[in-house]
């Protein structure tokens, strides 16, 4: 975060210049209220004093931004700034010294100066109803006619406060509808979007849901401007009312972009001239509201995409790496199976010649002996040759198809590739339940209770237990493995790519991460609990295909 982005927080425009006269910030809402903005030489010349300055050939003198920066002290002023349009707005400007920089907010004051000259306006008018007080028929009108400015000042400002607090397309359009159709007695609204293709409207927003979606086009220029006319039909494709009917048409734009329009129908007469002002006022605010909220709908959008995207890619990768790594496991276990079963095949042989050779010597003990050598010999052959079928196994590489497999055997055949973690050192306590054949990747499951007996055994540092419990119940296997060991200081973080608990190039933190994969490819979920210094409880629920 930069030392100025505090700044974009702010309601006022605001920016930073260094003692060289550089603008080295521009807060988000300056870059908004100035899109224009170019250097502040130019942005100065633009910027001048509410009020006329002495006359002088000093530039300074007439450029509050100048002023400003060769000021000691904090300076503040009420300055006017004309668009590239010939537009006017007013602003409160105050300059503060930090260090090298000058730090100038701009406060746009330009309403408050409109409400204060419509108030002016009221005092004008409140002065002319002292001077007219003996012609009662006219008091009533100019206090009628000040009510009715009052509630539109009032809408003015709601409709303003709506906007403020909200950046729902749908919530502004509809609260500023209920608005406007308190202060024209409608007995119907609602904004139609404008589409420009056909140059016709959809209706968007309305109380009568069934006018939603309905496409509308107007007489000739009713749409252009801000209209208040008496008619028969509410559009061109409209059924006639049965009388006359005032229909008032609020057109909604973006700078030169039509955007729609708002259309309110009342009984109550009312004077185009009346109510100008005040709708052009609505107009603009809403126009900038619309597209503020569709920008903010479509940064949302993106971010959603995005976030989607990035958890693809981050299962894409565990999917690449689990894949390389069972690919480059099983060329291995093959290579190591090949150059077992070679000296393997040649012990096996020579142990049966020597079987029927122990058979000619005529010396009991001696006899005795060689025979007791010869079946160890033997055991010990069919051991090496039940591990390489183990291995073989676990890395059934063209298993990718769904397949039948007794889940109890698969567990034993991973307990017998770690015997040598759990020799002499780790109980094994297993609670087999009467679990039928179930449809699933038998390769892919071994590899989850591997990393998970795996972390087991590393995580009892001396002598422990781990218990395994299947089950199935409802269509669902359950398997549960649970040891004493250290347990797990955050278990929430266990299945995050990268996450690891053992040392500097012990772990990668892939192991869970991809074993929680292997059981969301089965649609099943795999939970942990653990208490540090108590053990931990993996419980993995597939449901049976």
């Amino acid at each position: 975060m930069g030392k100025f982005d505090l700044f974009n927080k702010f309601n006022s425009a605001v920016i930073v210049v260094n003692d060289k006269k550089e603008v080295v910030f521009m807060n988000n809402l300056f870059k908004r209220v100035f899109p224009d903005f170019d250097n502040l030489k130019k942005f100065s010349h633009k910027l001048n004093y509410n009020v006329c300055a002495l006359v002088s050939n000093d530039v300074a003198v007439h450029s509050p931004i100048l002023q400003a920066l060769a000021s000691p002290q904090d300076f503040c002023a009420h300055v006017t700034y004309q668009t590239s349009g010939n537009d006017y707005f007013y602003y409160d400007m105050l300059a503060t010294k930090k260090g090298a920089y000058t730090i100038i907010f701009l406060t746009d004051v330009t309403s408050k100066i409109g409400l204060e000259n419509m108030l002016a306006r009221n005092q004008a008018y409140q002065k002319k109803i002292a001077l007219l007080e003996a012609d009662n028929k006219n008091l009533a009108k100019i206090k009628s006619q000040a009510q009715s400015q009052a509630m539109k000042l009032l809408l003015l400002n709601n409709i303003s406060n709506i906007i403020r607090s909200s950046i729902d397309t749908s919530v502004i359009l509809s609260s500023a509808l209920s608005e406007l159709s308190q202060l024209f007695a409608a007995f119907k609204a609602y904004y139609a979007v404008y589409i420009p293709d056909t140059a016709s409207y959809i209706i968007k927003e309305s109380d009568e849901r069934k006018d939603i979606g309905k496409n509308i086009t107007f007489d000739r220029n009713a749409d252009e401007r801000i209209s208040c006319v008496f008619c028969m039909k509410e559009y061109k494709e409209a059924r006639p009312f049965k009388e006359l009917v005032q229909r008032i048409i609020i057109p909604i734009s973006h700078m030169d972009t039509k955007l729609g329009v708002i259309v309110l129908l009342t009984k109550q007469k009312t004077k185009l001239d009346d109510i100008l002002e005040v709708m052009d006022g609505v107009s603009f605010q809403l126009g900038n509201a619309i597209i503020q909220s569709e920008l903010y709908e479509k940064d949302a959008m993106m971010v959603k995409e995005l976030t989607r995207t990035l958890e693809e890619l981050q299962d894409t990768q565990l999917k690449l790496i689990n894949s390389e790594k069972m690919a480059s496991l099983g060329q291995l276990v093959a290579g190591v199976a090949h150059e077992i079963n070679t000296p393997v095949a040649s012990i096996k042989s020579n142990n049966e010649i020597f079987a029927k050779l122990i058979s000619r010597i005529k010396d009991d003990d001696t006899s005795s002996l060689l025979k007791e050598i010869n079946e160890i010999d033997k055991e010990a052959i069919e051991r090496i040759n039940r591990l390489v079928v183990s291995l073989r196994k676990f890395v059934r590489l063209d298993e990718a198809e769904l397949q039948d497999a007794d889940i109890n055997k698969e567990i034993d055949l991973t307990l017998d590739l770690i015997r040598h973690e759990t020799k002499n050192r780790i109980n094994i306590v297993k609670h087999y339940g009467d679990i039928p054949p179930v449809k699933c990747y038998p390769n892919m499951l071994n590899q989850v209770f591997m990393n998970i007996l795996v972390n087991a055994t590393q995580a009892i540092l001396s002598e422990g237990t781990i218990t395994i419990d299947t089950d199935y119940k409802k269509n669902n296997l359950i398997v549960k493995i649970k040891d004493n060991g250290c347990g797990i200081k955050e278990p929430e973080k266990i299945f995050f790519a990268g996450y690891t608990t053992k040392g500097v190039g012990v772990g990668t933190g892939l192991g869970l991460a991809i074993s929680q994969k292997i059981i969301e490819k089965h649609e099943g979920k795999i939970e942990v609990k653990s208490k540090v210094g108590k053990g931990s409880e993996f419980t993995i629920t597939i449901p049976s295909k």
